[in-house]
C-alpha cells in the first residue's frame, strides 16, 4: 500500500455495517479534521500516562508508603500489560470494528484512571495500572489502523506524521503536566490528580469519537488465536518485567530464570504461528507481514530510534532533578524546546521525504547526532551552576528536529508495506516493537548510567549515555542508507 502514490480520492461516508464479525465489513467513510485529532488524542493519553506517573512516584510512595519494589511495579504493571495485549488489539479492531474498539478503549481508560487515582493502597494501584494498561492495548492499535483504512494519499501522509510526533510530545508534555499537578496539589489531591484528569479527558474524546470516528474493519474477520496470544504474552512478560523489577528487586533467581525462557517461548510462538498461518489458519501476527522488506527494515530501525529515546528520557530526569536539582516542573519546562522542534519536524517530515527519500532517515540521523554531542560537550565543560534551561536549549532542539522526522518515517515505512485487511495487526505490530523498546531503552541505559555513576560521578555518566545513543544514531544512519531511495 503506497502511502505518497494511493489514488487521492476521497470516499464518501456511508452506514456503517453491522457489528456481527462473520460479515464482510461497508467500505470506511473518509476520517475527518475532527475524527482525526479525535483518534490523536487517544494516542496520545496512554503515552502521557506512561511518563507522567514517573513525577508522581515520589509522592506516591510516601503517602501510600510503597516499597521500592511496589513502586517498580506501578511503572512495569502498565507497561507490560501494555505491550503484551496491543497485537490482540489490533486483531479485536479488524474483527469486531476500529470505531468500537477505540471507543471501548477510550471508556475503559477513564474508568481505570478513575481507579488509579481513588486507589487506597499501593497493591490497589498496582492493579489499576495493569487494568489502565490493558485499556490502552484496545485503543492504541485502532488509531494508526483507521488512518491506513480511511484516508489516502497525501492525507495519510500528513495524518502518520501527526501520529508520529504525538508519541514524543505526549512524553514531554506527560513530564510537565505531571509536575504542574504534583506541584499545584489541587484539592489536596496531590498525585492523585496526574490520574483523575484524564476521566474528564477520555469523556470528551468519547463524545467526539461517537460524532467523528469512521468504522472500518477487516472483510474477512479472523478467528482467534488463543494458543498465540498466551505466548505471545509469555514471551513478552518473560522479557520485559524482570527487566524492569530486576534493580528493586536485586536481581532474584526468577528473573533470571525468566530472561532464559524468554527466547525459548518467542521461539515456540513463531512456530505456533507459522504452523496456524500455513494450514490456513488464523495467526494472531501473520508471518507473511514479517516477509515484508518494508515492514522488517521499519522494524529494524526502530530499535535504535525508541531504545534510545527512551533511555535518554530516563537519563535526563535523572540528571534534571538528582545533579542540578531541579523541581519536576522545572525540568519538565526544560525539555520544552526539543517537544517544539519535534513538532515542526514531524509536521515537514512528508515535504521532507518527497526531496530527499530515504535519505531524509539519514541527514535526520546526523542532526540529532550532532544534538547530542553538542549537548555531552556543555555538560562536560559547563560550570554546574550554569548549567540553565537556557543553556541546554540548542542540543535538545536539534534532538528535537532528528526525533520528530525518526517516528513519523519509522510508522510510514512499516505500514506502507501492510495490506489494509491487515492494519490492526501491523499496527499492532508496530506499536508493539515501539512499547518493547522503550522498556528496553530504560533497561539497558537506565541500568548503565546508574551503575556508572557510583565510579565515574552523574557528570560523565551522563556523557557516556549520550555517547550510546550517539553510536545507535550511527547505526540508524547505515541503517537507512540500506533503503530504497524512494519510499511509498
Amino acid at each position: 500500500m503506497n502511502l505518497t502514490n494511493s489514488t487521492a480520492h476521497v470516499l464518501k461516508p456511508t452506514p456503517a455495517a453491522p457489528a456481527s464479525p462473520g460479515r464482510p465489513q461497508t467500505p470506511p467513510g473518509a476520517l475527518t479534521p475532527l475524527g482525526l485529532v479525535t483518534i490523536l488524542l487517544g494516542a496520545a493519553l496512554p503515552m502521557i500516562d506512561f511518563f507522567i506517573v514517573n513525577v508522581a512516584l515520589p509522592s506516591i510512595e510516601h503517602d501510600l508508603r510503597a516499597s521500592p519494589a511496589t513502586l517498580e511495579m506501578v511503572v512495569a504493571g502498565y507497561a507490560v500489560a501494555y505491550a503484551v495485549l496491543l497485537v490482540l488489539g489490533g486483531r479485536l479492531g479488524d474483527t469486531y470494528g476500529r470505531r468500537r474498539l477505540f471507543l471501548w478503549g477510550v471508556a475503559a481508560f477513564g474508568v481505570t484512571s478513575l481507579a488509579c487515582g481513588l486507589a487506597p493502597g499501593a497493591w490497589w494501584l498496582v492493579g489499576a495500572r495493569v487494568a489502565q494498561g490493558a485499556a490502552s492495548a484496545l485503543m492504541l492499535p485502532q488509531v494508526l489502523a483507521t488512518i491506513h483504512a480511511t484516508t489516502r494519499g497525501e492525507q495519510r501522509s500528513k495524518s502518520v506524521a501527526l501520529y508520529g510526533s504525538v508519541g514524543g510530545i505526549s512524553i514531554i508534555l506527560g513530564q510537565v503536566l505531571g509536575g504542574v499537578l504534583v506541584s499545584a496539589d489541587l484539592a489536596g489531591t496531590g498525585w492523585r490528580a496526574v490520574f483523575l484528569v484524564n476521566a474528564p479527558v477520555a469523556v470528551g474524546a468519547l463524545l467526539c469519537a461517537v460524532r467523528s470516528v469512521p468504522d472500518s474493519r477487516a472483510e474477512r474477520p479472523a478467528r482467534g488465536d488463543i494458543a498465540g496470544t498466551l505466548l505471545l504474552a509469555a514471551s513478552l512478560i518473560a522479557l520485559l518485567l524482570p527487566l524492569t523489577e530486576r534493580r528493586a528487586a536485586g536481581w532474584p533467581l526468577w528473573s533470571l530464570l525468566s530472561l532464559i525462557a524468554a527466547p525459548f517461548l518467542a521461539w515456540a510462538f513463531a512456530r505456533v504461528e507459522l504452523r496456524a498461518e500455513r494450514t490456513g489458519g488464523s495467526p494472531l501476527l501473520p508471518p507473511s507481514l514479517l516477509r515484508e522488506p518494508g515492514v522488517r527494515k521499519g522494524l529494524a530501525i526502530g530499535l535504535p530510534i525508541f531504545t534510545g529515546f527512551a533511555g535518554w528520557m530516563f537519563v535526563s530526569a535523572v540528571t534534571l532533578q538528582q545533579w542540578l536539582g531541579f523541581s519536576p516542573l522545572k525540568a519538565g519546562l526544560t525539555l520544552i524546546p526539543m517537544g517544539v522542534a519535534q513538532f515542526a519536524a514531524s509536521m515537514l517530515a512528508p515535504r521532507l521525504v518527497t526531496r530527499l527519500g530515504s535519505r531524509a532517515l539519514t541527514v535526520c540521523a546526523l542532526v540529532h547526532g550532532t544534538g547530542l554531542a553538542i549537548l555531552a560537550l556543555t555538560v562536560l565543560w559547563t560550570p554546574w551552576a550554569s548549567l540553565t534551561p537556557l543553556v541546554l536549549a540548542p542540543g535538545l532542539a536539534l534532538c528535537g528536529v532528528g526525533q520528530g522526522v525518526q517516528l513519523a518515517l519509522y510508522y510510514r515505512i512499516v505500514l506502507a508495506a501492510v495490506p489494509a485487511e491487515r492494519a490492526g495487526a501491523g499496527s499492532g505490530l508496530a506499536a508493539t516493537v515501539q512499547q518493547s523498546c522503550l522498556a528496553l531503552g530504560v533497561a539497558t541505559l537506565g541500568s548503565l548510567f546508574l551503575a556508572l555513576i557510583p565510579a565515574l560521578g552523574m557528570r560523565h555518566a551522563f556523557a557516556i549515555i549520550l555517547g550510546t545513543q550517539l553510536a545507535g544514531l550511527a547505526g540508524l544512519a547505515l541503517l537507512s542508507l540500506r533503503l530504497p531511495r524512494r519510499l511509498g
